[in-house]
């Protein structure tokens, strides 16, 4: 298995577990690699220090010494401060009024916001999944949408 530092086209940086590189190149190549925080499908890799084998252990084992002892590294991830915290209740607030106040329509989603817009069907508060070209498509249309991003928690 092979980790990398994922980068998405607006800069958010994340990892992943491949197991090899040509399994990375066709997932990203079929869309199926997508950045935590923003759903982009643009992603690619980062750069990555390399992972070194140890041969201190191996030696001091051969001359019958005592291996050294080495800290363990802190985590790769950045602890969570106040600020994250802070906007990730928020979020979290908003996520939960919206699914409390709107209707959850799916995949649907494109097909009722265009009903809603030109009246086909009542006004009502709908959420739901679209793809970034047909959430394109709306705008372009003139019709209102807004992401409702999922919670990082919700990926894990």
């Amino acid at each position: 298995m092979i980790r990398y530092n994922l980068v998405c086209e607006a800069g958010h940086g994340f990892d992943s577990w491949f197991p090899s590189s040509d399994s990375f190149d066709e997932q990203a190549a079929r869309g199926l690699v997508t950045c935590p925080v923003c759903d982009s499908t643009h992603v690619t890799k980062g750069l990555m220090a390399p992972s070194l084998a140890r041969t201190d252990r191996a030696r001091a084992a051969a001359d019958g010494e005592a291996a050294p002892v080495v800290p363990a590294p802190p985590s790769a991830m950045p602890t969570t401060g106040e600020p994250e915290r802070r906007i990730r209740a928020m979020l979290r607030t908003l996520r939960e009024q919206v699914v409390a106040s709107a209707e959850h329509v799916g995949t649907r989603f494109p097909e009722e916001a265009r009903k809603i817009h030109y009246g086909e069907t009542e006004e009502r508060a709908i959420y739901g999944q679209a793809s970034p070209d047909e959430a394109r498509a709306l705008i372009d249309e003139g019709i209102d949408v807004a992401p409702l991003p999922p919670m990082p928690d919700d990926r894990n």
